[in-house]
């Protein structure tokens, strides 16, 4: 398990300091992701130990929402108070990436 958990640190390692000192406009744990997504297509499988790890994980995902909850709860006020500029961000973002999403996947297919 330990050794899972060290390759899991190793890929966000790599990807802080592709952030850091490639791209730092782009944030260092997606970075790290975008790297095990790609070790893990080149291998073919997830290994053992990475696997246990991510399970253990997944098993215990509430407890990570625990400080997102008292964040909400702390700040209702604030919350509260840009309510309408929160749900609108909220309505455009969604919006924004349903339409790119959609221009990406017609670009793409004409390509195929």
């Amino acid at each position: 398990m330990i050794q899972g958990l060290v390759q899991l640190f190793i890929f966000q390692a790599l990807g802080e300091l592709l952030s850091k000192f490639v791209l730092p406009f782009i944030a260092g744990p997606v970075l790290g992701l975008v790297l095990l997504l790609a070790f893990l297509g080149l291998r073919g499988h997830v290994p053992a130990s990475m696997d246990l790890v991510g399970s253990g994980i997944l098993q215990h995902l509430g407890l990570l929402f625990v400080p997102a909850s008292v964040g909400v709860v702390l700040y209702l006020p604030v919350l509260q108070a840009n309510a309408w500029a929160i749900s609108a961000a909220l309505v455009i973002s969604v919006v924004a990436t349903v339409a790119v999403t959609a221009l990406v996947l017609k670009a793409l297919s004409k390509k195929v």
